[in-house]
């Protein structure tokens, strides 16, 4: 089964910037290969929508050296620390999502379209679904 998104942006790399938005079905700003998307005819006024600021290097993760570790260490198997989002891309997450959601209510149905679930059901055709 898969989320409805709304298309941002195609970065430079290739992949697709889309987002659910995060408050309507869970979905946060993220890069998704384009062999993972079907295109609808289904339309979402994105002009106020400031996406400049992301690209790939907005989404790429901090390099972290390996330690080595004793056998004491190893056996040790501490908890490691709860990986927390940054404030920043909390903070850009709902700015996209605020001018996102305001387009989104102006039309009737939308939201509850975005927050359900693409599935096919026995009997369904894939090949004859127009989307």
């Amino acid at each position: 089964m898969g989320k409805r998104v709304v298309f941002l942006k195609q970065l430079p790399s290739g992949l697709l910037l889309v987002t659910g938005p995060f408050k309507v079905n869970g979905v946060p700003l993220r890069r998704v290969n384009q062999s993972y998307v079907i295109g609808t005819s289904t339309k979402v006024d994105i002009s106020g929508v400031n996406v400049e600021k992301f690209d790939d290097k907005y989404f790429k993760k901090e390099a972290k050296k390996k330690k080595t570790k004793t056998e004491g260490e190893f056996f040790e198997s501490e908890k490691e620390e709860k990986k927390t989002l940054p404030q920043e891309k909390k903070d850009d997450q709902k700015a996209v999502d605020g001018a996102l959601i305001k387009a989104i209510e102006a039309v009737p149905d939308l939201k509850a379209y975005l927050g359900a679930r693409f599935s096919l059901r026995s009997g369904m055709k894939p090949h004859e679904l127009v989307f």
